[in-house]
């Protein structure tokens, strides 16, 4: 009889991540979580700032203010150096978190890399369908067709936050990975279909001073007051090249070397990012969204927001294309790897944040600016319907993770249980015989104290029972 053949466990998607790769999502996402509360508190000022009639021309003439150096062909608005100038630390941020997946996270494997990247892409593609089927049928501009494919993390972080849900850290890795592959495709998007004319010195300039970054780098050269000239060098020669700057924020950090070596708690990418991120999340992307998000909006606006046909591409592209491509791609990547969904987790999940993905305010909205540059009526439009999608697809997305909250709070209990207090979760410690030896010893003491309180009690009760006279034999006595 032949002897049967070895099974081989099935892949699970959204299973629980590895510990150094949870604690780096942790840190990650509190740092973002932070950021998008920073962000939305911008993005509502910046409307009161634009809409209150007595503000509304102080915001202009701040917005409109120019600044810089004329003769390096740096003399830019104030809305204009957020834009441009501001954005490139988030992208510099983007760049590293890209960088780190690729050598020493979950995308380093391709297996494990096909979900987030299939994700990704059907979550760009399919909004920029959306977009383009609903301007060609309305017989509107095609310019449009990348504004909705953006989604924007510390937003959607922030309506976690809001809301209080407790969603399990692999759905929360799986929305950071994504927008970190989202981020990418939207840059070279930006680097491709958004760049009119190119100044080949200036370029050239760009990559010769990345290449000399890139030699400091590997050279082993250290020092901010190296680097941080260096970096504004090359980004102002990207920005004369003709290419968006904010390119240059990304080759840096991808230029960054973040494994670890041997001796090192963090790798120089992990530890630069853990400097800058803050700075990013906390104010580059704020300064950005205050003077971007505010568009004038009026009950009138709204409503042509639903009869413009761009318009109208931005909001069923960000709310339903971002759903269905993000879902989409993530069934599609699972049933052709022959990955099943983590045990702990429904398919109404998963397409609740892919729903929570279409929040896409930051890129989006710069885009816009790009996209219809020149025609500042569309471009307050298409700015207007970033805001209501995203809008939109937040309490879309708030809805469908709040009838899930009482079975995540349960996955979020079950992955922070540390009953031995040694400051790892008990599900990393399963297989770990030291932590059962530890268990046994910490209930021994436990259950040796509780028999000592129950001989004290029992005691008690007995010479309280002795009593001659006592209270027990006094309720028996006629008054």
């Amino acid at each position: 009889m032949p002897a049967p053949s070895p099974t081989t466990t099935a892949r699970k998607v959204f299973d629980r991540l590895s510990l150094p790769e949870r604690t780096y999502v942790a840190d990650a996402l509190r740092t973002e979580t932070v950021g998008g509360v920073l962000l939305l508190a911008a993005a509502v000022t910046a409307l009161l700032w634009a809409n209150i009639p007595a503000l509304h021309d102080s915001y202009e003439s701040v917005s409109h203010f120019h600044i810089g150096p004329a003769a390096l062909g740096l003399d830019l608005s104030v809305a204009h150096w957020a834009a441009d100038g501001l954005l490139a630390i988030f992208f510099f941020v983007a760049g590293i978190e890209l960088k780190r997946e690729l050598v020493a996270g979950d995308l380093r494997d391709p297996k494990a890399a096909a979900l987030p990247v299939v994700a990704a892409l059907c979550g760009m593609a399919v909004p920029a369908l959306v977009y383009t089927v609903t301007a060609v049928t309305g017989g509107g501009s095609l310019d449009g067709w990348a504004v909705p494919t953006a989604t924007d993390i510390a937003f959607a972080l922030a309506v976690l936050a809001v809301i209080g849900t407790s969603l399990p850290s692999a759905l929360r890795a799986f929305l950071l990975t994504l927008a970190v592959v989202d981020d990418l495709f939207a840059i070279l998007i930006i680097a491709v279909f958004f760049t009119a004319e190119l100044n080949f010195a200036a370029l050239g300039g760009s990559v010769a001073g990345l290449l000399l970054f890139w030699v400091l780098l590997r050279a082993g050269v250290r020092g901010w007051y190296v680097y941080v000239p260096l970096a504004l060098v090359i980004w102002a020669l990207m920005y004369n090249s003709g290419i968006h700057a904010t390119v240059a924020g990304v080759a840096m950090g991808l230029m960054l070397r973040c494994h670890r070596r041997e001796g090192e708690d963090r790798s120089p990418g992990e530890h630069i990012e853990h400097l800058v991120r803050p700075l990013s999340a906390g104010l580059a992307v704020p300064l950005f969204a205050l003077f971007s998000a505010g568009v004038v909006v009026s009950g009138g606006a709204l409503a042509d927001v639903f009869t413009k046909p761009e318009t109208l591409g931005v909001v069923l592209g960000l709310v339903v294309g971002k759903a269905v491509g993000i879902f989409g791609g993530t069934w599609l990547a699972a049933r052709f790897t022959r990955a099943s969904l983590s045990d702990d987790l429904a398919w109404a999940d998963v397409f609740a944040v892919a729903s929570l993905a279409g929040i896409g305010f930051t890129v989006s909205l710069l885009i816009g600016e790009l996209a219809f540059e020149g025609d500042q009526a569309m471009t307050n439009a298409v700015k207007a319907a970033v805001l209501l999608g995203s809008l939109i697809a937040a309490t879309l997305a708030t809805v469908l993770l709040k009838l899930r909250n009482a079975k995540y709070r349960r996955l979020w209990a079950d992955e922070e249980r540390d009953e031995d207090a040694d400051g790892i979760p008990d599900v990393y410690e399963e297989d770990d015989p030291a932590y059962h030896m530890r268990l046994a010893t910490l209930y021994e003491r436990k259950a040796a104290e509780h028999r000592r309180i129950a001989r004290e009690k029992a005691a008690a009760r007995h010479g309280l029972a002795e009593v001659p006279g006592g209270a027990g034999e006094d309720h028996h006595r006629p008054a």
